[in-house]
């Protein structure tokens, strides 16, 4: 006789869900991505044009979004819409993706993030301190364990732990982290506009806001014309719209939410519009706290500015000038529980999409249960264990420089599906639907499309764009070998 399964709980208020939607959002990326995207479009307007288009995009998607998830408030969310507008086959490729590298390579990146600031407060964390080395592994040469890499494992399987116990310990894990998260940047910000002011750096930033040049690591500069800012504006784009995916990944837990067909979206839009203004205001922080244009070697975070902050922290940059040296602890507190509180977010909702994966017979069929906690704790453990080895690997930091390309072309391919559900299903339920459609939808469509062309004609990155194209086709014979063998194990 099998094991009692349990069943799904309806736990997830719509606090509970704007937290998750907030939380998934805030990793590390906000306080680091802003130096790699200064130094591309050059000037203070350039910068602030790159993150408000990504909260347009963002936002736009998420209201388009919602009428999908107001269709089919079922456990699995991008999933099951692409499952319903298109097929099994279309619907596989983006779960496979989101296996191999979209879910999996962010929760690794994050996980390391955290054990990095971790370091900043406890030195012993170091990646410098290797704790074991091997030599001659096939395809990576040299493996070394780090401290770093202890450490971040060590937070997967501890929240997984945790996820695995059901959805109330989950979410409670996001209430308290992303509430304290959320606080915490209003905080910075705050002090950042009363105290931190340097009228150097503003003097300096808002002089020539629209002179757009490209800068290199030893900050030589060369001038953009109107067809090369356009592309630096989509490269740079990389970075911000990283930081600020996973806003749909609430829609994975449809069937744990009390009435998902409103609080999804709703949870959607406002989590987005406060992530997107949060980004804007601490963007505006560092641009009169620090000097955009700076000396890669210069000895003080002033002198270094937003383009050379040390390894890309212009957060922490941004925190020393305001508060002098305790700044950067106090960051590192800060990311510390913005990563903690994202891998958390970002780990509850992916195990549920692999579940809906395999109940349909195209994924592992022991994923196709749930413990008796009510949740799919094989695969949020298959979820663990395949980020634990991204993080052994060190290769989650050149997945992700693909991982945006195939993240947006199926925000494409999914937002195309209103519009192809409108026509095939034109009589079916919509408790929601699409804000300004069709245009917003459209705008969603052409505006990430342009990004995704971008990545693929742009000689220095097309190699990403191709990569995340191979591992999509790589998806098609893998279907058609495992759908009739797991859909015969999971009927058994």
């Amino acid at each position: 006789m099998s094991e009692k399964q349990g069943h799904f709980q309806r736990a997830i208020t719509l606090f509970d869900a704007v937290m998750i939607v907030s939380g998934s959002m805030i990793g590390s990326g906000i306080f680091i991505v802003s130096t790699d995207i200064s130094r591309k479009v050059g000037s203070t307007g350039w910068l602030l044009v790159v993150w408000l288009l990504t909260g347009v995009i963002t936002l736009a998607g998420a209201v388009s979004y919602g009428e999908l998830s107001s269709m089919f408030p079922k456990v699995g969310g991008q999933y099951v819409y692409l499952r319903e507008a298109y097929n099994k086959l279309v619907a596989f490729l983006y779960g496979w993706t989101l296996f191999l590298v979209i879910q999996t390579g962010v929760i690794a990146a994050v996980a390391v993030a955290f054990a990095r600031f971790t370091g900043v407060l406890l030195p012993w964390f170091s990646e410098a301190n290797v704790l074991f080395a091997v030599e001659n592994v096939p395809l990576l040469g040299t493996f070394q364990f780090s401290t770093v890499q202890l450490l971040a494992i060590g937070l997967l399987v501890f929240l997984t732990y945790i996820n695995s116990r059901g959805v109330r310990s989950g979410k409670l894990i996001s209430n308290i982290f992303g509430s304290t998260k959320l606080v915490a940047l209003g905080l910075l910000i705050l002090t950042g506009l009363l105290l931190g002011v340097k009228h150097e750096a503003v003097s300096q930033n808002f002089q020539h806001i629209w002179q757009a040049a490209s800068f290199d690591a030893a900050g030589q500069s060369t001038p953009l014309t109107a067809a090369a800012l356009v592309t630096a504006i989509g490269l740079a784009m990389t970075g911000s719209l990283f930081s600020s995916d996973a806003w749909n990944n609430i829609g994975f837990a449809g069937d744990e939410i009390v009435k998902p067909e409103r609080t999804i979206v709703l949870s959607m839009a406002l989590g987005t519009a406060i992530v997107t203004g949060l980004y804007l205001l601490i963007n505006v922080v560092y641009l009169l706290v620090l000097p955009l244009q700076g000396a890669p070697n210069a000895p003080d975070v002033i002198g270094r500015g937003i383009m050379y902050a040390t390894d890309e922290r212009v957060g922490t940059a941004a925190a020393e000038s305001i508060l002098g040296a305790p700044g950067a602890y106090v960051m590192a507190v800060l990311i510390m529980i913005s990563t903690f509180s994202a891998d958390n977010s970002i780990l509850l909702s992916g195990g549920r999409a692999y579940y809906a994966m395999a109940q349909d017979g195209v994924f592992f069929p022991a994923m196709a249960r749930l413990n008796k906690a009510g949740v799919p704790g094989v695969a949020l453990w298959g979820q663990c264990v395949w980020a634990c080895l991204l993080c052994l690997s060190g290769s989650y930091g050149e997945l992700l420089n693909y991982v945006m390309f195939s993240v947006i072309l199926f925000y494409v391919i999914t937002i195309i599906g209103i519009f192809v559900l409108r026509r095939t299903r034109p009589e079916a339920p919509r408790p929601y639907r699409a804000w300004g459609y069709p245009v917003v939808p459209l705008l969603y469509i052409v505006l990430a499309s342009t990004f995704c062309f971008i990545l693929l004609t742009d000689p220095a990155n097309s190699k990403f764009a191709q990569r995340g194209l191979l591992l999509v086709a790589l998806g098609v014979p893998v279907y058609y070998l495992v759908r009739n063998r797991f859909a015969r194990k999971v009927n058994k």
